[in-house]
């Protein structure tokens, strides 16, 4: 078994039941609070969300029952295979086994329909007729409006602008499935028509993108919002990932060392992450788990951990999470679901706990380690995707110098057949490396002095 290059459970195999970090954290995760620091009941949710998500949002059960017609259309692609990347290893000359849980297989090409596909489903059943969301890379759109069509509703998708150019295919994906995807910021809301009138030229980002959505959503009493990573019923839906991969590595013998993921928004990370960070919990593993993230929005590695709102109009709870600060404008870099200004509580939380560590990347060397992988393994990595790849060549490399075997497991997040411009610009030398000056860190962050203090841990 331990020669098997790639590993394929069947549908049968596909887990019953999510897994839910928030039962297990060594310190309660501080609960999302209002402008005055005060906690908030369901209730200050209901016009955003319906009923069934927030009571995930708010559960500190271990363990989820999937629903059985969820557990259905996540068999249309799952489980997902994992890989031995032995073409890569021999390519490093390092005596790692690199193994990656290929989540690019699904319809809309990653991650994202593993969740998108159950907040369709809670939705409908909740009597929602209509979706709205954001989106940046566009892969969050893109599941949803696969998810929307396929479970029976309608959905509006606002996309960042900057990757609404960049990416005119994802566009096509959504329209194919159904989706209405608007340039964000946008004239069709107050939020986009103030924002444009004090920067016409804005590349948009996530927090703006987020207030549109929300802004169309709690207009409307059948309509509600869709969020794609973030949030902890998010978090809960992507499990799906880690506890595959558990049982497929078992099947050959071997567990991780190491665990690698990119992180946004925070949800393929969690995704794979949290079912072994429940392993640490327990004291049955010491695994690293790795977050990776680019150096020119470094939320986990240099962003303070503190309340904020998730969107740039403050429409949201204020949530406790590692945050670049709401007003946030990221540089046009092509990994567009990297640039969101705040990273998921649970996320965050476990970063705080030493649960994880987190890494940031410059983009080049993002790109050069997706070039790396297309020539050993075959399959073009998405932007965001190479962010862990990147990470994963660093952690092989390391294991060369030491002379030690390490098994290394990252998450293929998506592939990159819709984002051809920023391989070409990356060829063409046209891409350029960006950090986030300590002069714009503080500059971005001075929104959140004002605002209540998470408390301290213990």
């Amino acid at each position: 078994m331990s020669e098997l290059v790639k590993v394929v459970l069947g549908e049968d195999r596909l887990p019953r039941q999510w897994y839910n970090l928030a039962a297990d954290l060594p310190h309660p995760l501080p609960p999302p609070v209002d402008a005055a620091g005060q906690p908030i009941g369901p209730e200050a949710l209901a016009a955003v969300f319906p009923m069934n998500l927030i009571e995930q949002e708010m559960s500190a059960q271990r363990w989820i029952d999937i629903p059985a017609e969820v557990l259905g259309l996540l068999k249309i692609w799952r489980p997902t295979p994992l890989y031995r990347a032995r073409r890569l290893e021999q390519r490093l000359g390092t005596p790692a086994k690199i193994y990656y849980k290929h989540e690019g297989v699904s319809p809309p090409g990653s991650h994202k329909p593993n969740t998108a596909v159950a907040q369709a489903y809670y939705n409908r059943e909740f009597g929602i007729k209509r979706l709205t969301t954001e989106t940046g890379a566009g892969q969050w759109g893109s599941a949803l409006a696969f998810a929307c069509q396929l479970i029976g509703i309608e959905c509006k998708v606002f996309m960042v602008r900057i990757s609404f150019d960049q990416k005119p295919f994802r566009k096509i994906m959504m329209r194919t499935w159904g989706a209405n995807c608007v340039a964000s910021p946008s004239t069709e809301t107050e939020v986009g028509k103030q924002i444009l009138a004090e920067d016409p030229d804005t590349p948009g980002s996530l927090g703006i993108a987020i207030s549109e959505a929300l802004e169309q959503a709690v207009a409307d009493e059948q309509t509600r919002y869709s969020l794609g990573s973030v949030l902890n019923h998010v978090m809960l839906h992507q499990t799906v990932i880690g506890l595959e991969a558990k049982e497929q590595l078992e099947l050959v013998g071997d567990s991780p060392d190491v665990v690698i993921g990119c992180a946004g928004g925070g949800s393929n990370f969690a995704g794979m992450a949290f079912p072994f960070v429940a392993d640490k919990i327990a004291g049955s593993s010491q695994v690293r788990i790795v977050a990776t993230e680019p150096e020119s929005c470094p939320t986990l590695t240099r962003a303070p951990f503190a309340y904020d709102s998730g969107d740039v109009a403050m429409m949201t709870p204020l949530l406790p999470m590692h945050t670049l600060g709401h007003r946030f404008i990221p540089p046009a870099i092509h990994a567009g679901g990297l640039r969101y200004h705040g990273m998921a509580p649970l996320v965050s939380h476990a970063l705080r706990e030493g649960l994880i560590e987190a890494a940031a990347l410059h983009q080049l060397e993002c790109y050069q380690a997706a070039v790396t992988f297309a020539h050993t393994e075959g399959f073009i990595p998405a932007p965001e995707t190479s962010h862990a790849i990147a990470q994963t060549i660093r952690e092989a490399n390391r294991a060369k110098e030491e002379g030690k075997e390490r098994v290394i497991l990252l998450t293929w997040s998506g592939h990159g057949l819709m984002d051809f411009a920023g391989y070409q610009a990356f060829f063409d030398g046209q891409l350029a490396d960006h950090s986030l000056s300590d002069e714009h860190l503080e500059r971005y962050t001075a929104c959140l002095a004002d605002l209540p203090k998470p408390p301290a841990l213990g």
